[in-house]
């Protein structure tokens, strides 16, 4: 397809994302002396960023793109989640985000001095189970008006109902792209793609001697549960599609590593965004590669957009 084609094509594309949703706050600052109270290093602040992290960062990621993405998730009724809020509005994400009074939005603040990353310090509840029923109502309402669907698990509760959000999207006739979290991969069962990384495939397959082995148990797994491909991103052996007629090997295609925070992010709404603009899998695996190549060389959550995935 050709560039300007795919632009039209993904300008139309429609994807929805349901996830876990967070605010990563970053303090920029230098480290010029040791406490007098403790052995820690003394950050002096001078910068403060807020970004859109975990669902949130998928989103913001198809947006820079050129697709048209709808996020659907839980965050507290408090700054941060009027924070975060305002960001996605910012990057032309449409929300649908329910405030639950009774948790507070996930923030992850990180303390960066001298480019390096001093400490991170998580702020974390789970959603009420009547948020999350309310929830799953809404998400069953909005499959109709999308092309694909997203699930971005990151463990801190939003997907309690994934099972039925995935059988829901197939009986829908829409493709489910599911990033796992955790050891227990049965709950995606039926999903159309999972996107583990290696580190999290080893913690469901075991380990695997060499490539042989590896293909030997994405396969065995995905046929286990049903899917029709497992995406498997390898950090710098690049990524692995494993589907029923084989595997399809891309290399790394990143220049220089900086940061790897939010880069499965980019890997799963770039294939989302292509597939719903009508790419193959095997296209859309290609873009997301580019994609996660140019996310690693900056820093933090990031993403890429449109101008550097096209011109790049």
């Amino acid at each position: 397809m050709k560039y300007e084609d795919l632009r039209q094509k993904l300008a139309q594309s429609r994807v929805l994302i349901v996830g876990d949703v967070m605010l990563d706050r970053y303090w920029f600052g230098d480290v010029e002396r040791i406490s007098p109270e403790a052995p820690v290093p003394i950050a002096k602040i001078s910068r403060v960023e807020e970004r859109a992290g975990g669902a949130a960062n998928v989103a913001r990621n198809i947006a820079a793109i050129g697709g048209q993405a709808t996020l659907l998730s839980v965050v507290g009724d408090d700054e941060a989640g009027t924070a975060l809020q305002n960001l996605l509005r910012q990057h032309k994400v449409t929300t649908n985000l329910y405030r639950d009074a009774s948790i507070t939005t996930t923030v992850k603040l990180r303390v960066i001095a001298r480019q390096q990353q001093l400490i991170r310090l998580d702020f974390e509840y789970s959603p009420s189970h009547e948020v999350l029923a309310a929830k799953l109502d809404e998400y069953r309402a909005a499959l109709a008006a999308h092309d694909v669907v997203v699930l971005s698990d990151y463990g801190k509760g939003g997907l309690t109902h994934v099972t039925s959000m995935i059988e829901a999207a197939r009986k829908a006739g829409k493709p489910v792209l599911v990033d796992p979290k955790g050891e227990d991969y049965g709950r995606y069962a039926g999903a159309t793609l999972l996107t583990p990384n290696r580190v999290e495939l080893r913690q469901v397959t075991g380990r695997w001697a060499d490539d042989a082995e590896l293909g030997r148990k994405a396969q065995h797994l995905r046929a286990e549960l049903g899917l029709d491909a497992l995406l498997v991103t390898r950090s710098e052996e690049g990524m692995s599609l494993f589907d029923a007629t084989g595997v399809t090997n891309e290399p790394t295609l990143a220049q220089e590593v900086f940061d790897v925070s939010g880069a499965g992010d980019t890997v799963i709404a770039t294939l989302a965004v292509m597939l719903a603009a009508g790419e193959s899998l095997a296209q859309a695996m290609r873009w997301s590669n580019k994609a996660a190549g140019l996310v690693v060389g900056k820093l933090g959550t990031a993403v890429a957009t449109s101008e550097e995935l096209f011109t790049s």
